[in-house]
């Protein structure tokens, strides 16, 4: 019973964890055995109190595909330890001053509109895989695009209990088999890879145009943790901000984020679809995720399965990441539904308007050797509005909303 509720979590993470290595170039397996081992250290540094699976975040990917290729994936590597590090210094800040101070820097409107940049910066890079960029594409792509499209759909919408979990999973399992039947996809690499195999390691290496760019991202991640952590607690019925807290999640997401970098993986971060499997199971079991974790690690050494995600045609992997950046767009517009921001006032007007303008315009600010733009740029502009907006009701400016 343990192992399927487990195995249950492994498959509702697996589809979006796994885009993440494919979209950066790296090894599939490095990501799954450091997810694992970051969750453990994740529930470990919990006290067993808190439900969750650590995965990929998309957070970064946006940023570390601008530095990438300028600066190498050690780079990239060297920015996400420094993410960590700043996670373990959000830990120790909020320990002496609480969390008052978070939605002043952080405001609801501005977060909302962040993460919706984040899927959209995401969503021409999914369309490029697709292949539907090109000019004319073959009927063969387009079919296969909208065959991927039609169950991820169909399995969001149609499906009930646990497949409504996994339409990722779906979307990918029916794109690839159409695309054998079709001759598109060939998958003799999978049946030549070992069944053992060791997951690749990457050296880090420390860039200060990488940190500018890509350290920014750990501030979306920050409020993004507070929202799951806020509804796993609502899910539970356990108010986890007070017990254990939310100064050892912060504490185990940045350990687990420096140990992924030092050798080689993503940063890690909670995952909804997880908190949606325990919202259907109605198990909050810890021991559940943590077997997840160990079942994640295991496969990580088998050869055949980071051959099996590589193998996966890029029309398909397009529809995922077509579907699943504009849910992550789309997650934003909720977050700001949620808070129940009101447009009306014109400092959230302003904060949603001037994030979005500048996330999706291609405007660019030059720092030194980095060229801050996209979500990196407009989560800057956030933060510097935020603190603006706070400074000027404390000097009596005040608000012409009010």
């Amino acid at each position: 019973m343990l192992a399927t509720l487990s195995l249950q979590h492994l498959l509702a993470m697996f589809g979006a964890t796994v885009l993440v290595p494919i979209l950066l170039g790296v090894d599939p397996a490095t990501v799954l055995l450091f997810n694992g081992i970051g969750t453990l250290i994740f529930l470990v540094l919990c006290q067993w109190k808190v439900p969750a699976y650590l995965g990929s975040s998309f957070a970064f990917i946006p940023p570390a595909l601008t530095i990438i290729p300028a600066y190498g994936y050690g780079a990239a590597l060297g920015a996400f330890i420094a993410s960590g590090i700043i996670f373990i210094l959000l830990a120790l800040l909020i320990r002496k001053t609480g969390t008052a101070w978070v939605p002043v820097v952080f405001p609801d409107a501005a977060m909302g509109a962040i993460v919706a940049i984040i899927g959209l910066e995401l969503a021409p890079t999914a369309a490029k895989m697709t292949g539907l960029t090109e000019a004319g594409p073959d009927l063969v792509t387009l079919g296969i695009v909208a065959l991927t499209l039609a169950v991820m759909v169909a399995g969001m919408t149609v499906c009930r209990g646990f497949l409504r979990i996994i339409p990722l999973i779906l979307g990918m399992v029916a794109g690839c088999a159409a695309s054998a039947l079709l001759g598109v996809a060939v998958f003799d690499s999978v049946v030549a890879a070992p069944w053992l195999s060791v997951p690749t390691l990457y050296t880090p290496a420390f860039a200060p145009a990488a940190l500018i760019i890509i350290v920014p991202a750990s501030i979306v991640v920050f409020v993004e943790l507070i929202g799951h952590l806020k509804v796993t607690g609502t899910i539970t019925g356990r108010d986890l901000m007070k017990d254990p807290g939310i100064e050892p999640v912060l504490l185990g997401k940045g350990i687990s984020t420096v140990i992924s970098g030092f050798f080689g993986s993503t940063p890690n971060t909670t995952y909804a679809e997880n908190i949606g499997v325990m919202a259907i199971t109605r198990v909050y079991s810890t021991q559940v995720l943590a077997g997840t974790a160990l079942i994640a690690i295991a496969i990580s050494f088998c050869g055949k399965v980071p051959a099996a995600i590589r193998a996966i045609p890029g029309p398909v992997m397009g529809a995922v990441g077509l579907l699943l950046f504009g849910v992550i767009a789309a997650s934003g517009i909720r977050m700001l539904i949620d808070a129940r921001t009101d447009l009306s006032q014109s400092r959230n007007l302003v904060l949603v308007a001037l994030i979005l303008g500048i996330g999706v315009s291609g405007a660019s600010v030059n720092i030194g050797l980095a060229d801050l733009r996209g979500m990196a740029l407009s989560t800057v502009v956030a933060v510097v509005l935020g603190v603006f907006f706070f400074v000027s009701d404390r000097v009596g400016w005040g608000s012409v909303d009010k």
